[in-house]
């Protein structure tokens, strides 16, 4: 029996456990990342790990997402990181740099390799035949003290590409096709694995858009093969000597397959509020747009922008209509103003703002109120715009920038014209904006730490009993962005949990951080597809800080039931997903011998008013019953070392 790509990999990397779905492993992580939205936690848990050098061959910390600097928050929290790094050996991005995970794909990723990064949208690496997946910071901070990560090895999708896509369709109407199809829990527990003659007409960057937004779909990772394509992309910037070729066995064995026809995907969009909501442009209709923004890890590549430069050439934005760019890096930002595409955009009316994330996790550039906003991003959720009434679109760099000139969504196969092909293009090594560590032999840096940055919340062992009210009854598909809001707001405040907390699920319960004071402990209840979305642990922190010590839901996202654990706040599942329309916000769960029950695959829990009982699953490994009953895996840590 042949073998997939995904497992290939996973298979020279495995360090414990049996290779097969649903078995937990323990993989060798050979890079890590971190960004500056959760890598101040992610460096105060190390520093709490009392680490040395990092076991990693390569460790970076980015900073790309709270670079806008309105008081002293954001700049003490780079400070602080930048020590760290210092200290423990990891290269440091400034800001300025661009996006990590266009930056990665840029500089340091291998084909091959495994990477584990403290955001959702690490699979970008995948584009590079990596294995590339977003986990908690806390996940990240162990890999890098120990160079390991344990997870439930993955189911592998097989998604077959054939055809060649047409002009005005791109990589970015690929993913959204392949999210309608699967929507965004079809990936949870899988790695989505593309094959098929149909790769060889994508580049790099455009598997990048594809891996990228397998995020979207819960999936552990997403990965192309390495091929000719990567090698041409890999001479591009410079690095053609890590190259090596890798693809799946011919006769690889899947669990399921997905065929799709790239000659047969046209212009997409997804509507609002969900990335899997998706509908044809044409089947939308021209509706009138205010705001049209270009960028994101999804979609800020070279190419992508040039593209966006080639239609906008002696265009003009609509009137009333806010066109904002973000390249993904200093590199192309240098490359588009030598080529003159800079000229071409700011001419056409764009206006070119910082290499960052920028508006894509609602720093900066929120659209006016009940606005349509086109947006080149990823996620799409009601109020992350950091405008709560608007209607944001996700699209192709195509479809934007043809609509951000007619002023209405447009379809580019009816009324766009020719696009021409994109010159290729080389990229000199530019590494002025890389802080490369001090020698730790040497005398180890101070730390700095702002008084912005608070310790992180710890967990208690886990008690015999436990009494807990439901202080949340939420629906299906809760986010990370509902649990703890993501604006330019709070993003300053991310380390500073007790802050934080008072903002927990503001978006859709103002009250709750409110319900929680003076309650001894918490329990919250949760539809399908809990917490999905972002990787930031502090959906599980600012809970934990607030006294919430379980969640009973019907499903849960895969990294945030990670998070969860990892504070040492149980994620139950219904056993009888009936038995969750039979409670209520008020009511108090009674769950007895717990430290016992914990060790079982079924417990039972008590309703305390009524008396009744209903039954949840566990599904915890050994490892992950040792966090709990530690309190959590930092307590785990520092009572096994």
């Amino acid at each position: 029996m042949g073998k997939t790509l995904t497992y290939k990999i996973l298979e020279e990397h495995l360090l414990s456990g049996e290779l097969s779905p649903g078995n937990q492993i323990t993989i060798k992580i050979d890079q890590t990342l971190t960004q500056d939205s959760t890598g101040t936690m992610v460096y105060l848990q190390l520093e709490a790990m009392d680490a040395d050098k990092v076991k990693t061959e390569l460790s970076v910390a980015y900073i790309d997402h709270n670079t806008i600097q309105s008081g002293f928050e954001n700049a003490d929290d780079h400070a602080f990181i930048e020590s760290v790094a210092k200290r423990h050996g990891i290269l440091f991005s400034k800001p300025g740099n661009g996006i990590c995970h266009q930056l990665h794909l840029e500089n340091y990723g291998v084909p091959g390799k495994t990477l584990l990064g403290s955001d959702s949208h690490t699979p970008t690496g995948g584009g590079l035949g990596m294995i590339a997946i977003g986990a908690g910071g806390l996940d990240v901070a162990v890999a890098m003290a120990k160079g390991s990560y344990e997870l439930t090895a993955p189911k592998v999708v097989k998604v077959e590409l054939t055809g060649r896509l047409r002009p005005w369709v791109s990589a970015k109407d690929v993913i959204l096709h392949v999210l309608k199809e699967l929507t965004v829990k079809g990936g949870v527990g899988r790695a989505i694995e593309y094959t098929g003659d149909g790769v060889k007409s994508l580049s790099v960057t455009d598997r990048a858009t594809i891996t990228n937004m397998g995020a979207e779909l819960g999936a552990t990772t997403s990965i192309f093969p390495s091929d000719e394509n990567t090698l041409v992309y890999l001479k591009s910037q410079g690095r053609a000597n890590v190259y090596r070729a890798l693809k799946a066995d011919p006769d690889a064995v899947y669990d399921s397959e997905l065929v799709v026809d790239l000659s047969e995907i046209t212009p997409l969009a997804a509507k609002p509020h969900s990335p899997d909501n998706v509908d044809t442009v044409s089947n939308i209709g021209a509706i009138k747009v205010d705001q049209v923004a270009i960028g994101s890890c999804t979609n800020s590549s070279y190419t992508d922008l040039m593209k966006v430069a080639s239609i906008l050439k002696g265009k003009k934005v609509c009137g009333d209509v806010s066109l904002v760019i973000s390249p993904g890096s200093s590199r192309i930002l240098s490359k588009l103003a030598s080529n003159g595409a800079l000229a071409d955009l700011i001419d056409a009316g764009a206006r070119i703002i910082e290499n960052a994330c920028g508006p894509c996790i609602g720093m900066g550039q929120s659209p006016k109120s009940g606005a349509v906003s086109l947006r080149t991003f990823n996620r799409n959720f009601k109020g992350r715009s950091g405008t709560q009434d608007a209607e944001v679109y996700l699209v192709s760099p195509e479809t934007a920038a043809l609509s951000a000139i007619t002023g209405v969504l447009t379809d580019g196969m009816k009324d766009g014209g020719i696009l021409g092909e994109i010159p290729a293009a080389d990229f000199p090594k530019n590494d002025n904006f890389i802080v490369y560590p001090e020698d730790v032999n040497a005398e180890s840096p101070e730390i700095v730490m702002g008084p912005n940055i608070k310790p992180f919340p710890r967990n208690t062992r886990l008690p015999d009993s436990l009494e807990a009210r439901i202080t949340m009854k939420a629906g299906d598909n809760i986010t990370t962005d509902d649990i703890m809001p993501s604006d330019s707001r709070l993003l300053p405040y991310r380390s500073n949990v007790p802050y934080l907390s008072g903002y927990c699920f503001e978006k859709i319960d103002a009250d709750f951080a409110k319900r929680c004071e003076g309650e001894a402990a918490v329990a919250i209840l949760g539809g399908e597809n809990y917490g999905q979305g972002s990787s930031r642990e502090h959906a599980a922190l600012a809970p934990l800080y607030l006294g919430v010590r379980f969640v009973v839901a019907k499903s849960f996202a895969r990294i945030h039931r990670s998070n969860l654990i990892n504070s040492g706040i149980l994620p139950l599942t219904f056993e009888n997903p009936a038995d969750y329309d039979k409670l209520e916000q008020g009511q108090v769960l009674v769950i007895n011998d717990l430290r016992q029950q914990v060790m079982e695959q079924v417990m039972i829990v008590e309703i305390k008013e009524t008396e009744s009982k209903f039954k949840v699953r566990t599904g915890f490994s050994a490892s992950e019953t040792a966090m709990i009953l530690a309190g959590g895996k930092i307590n785990m840590i520092r009572e096994n070392s």
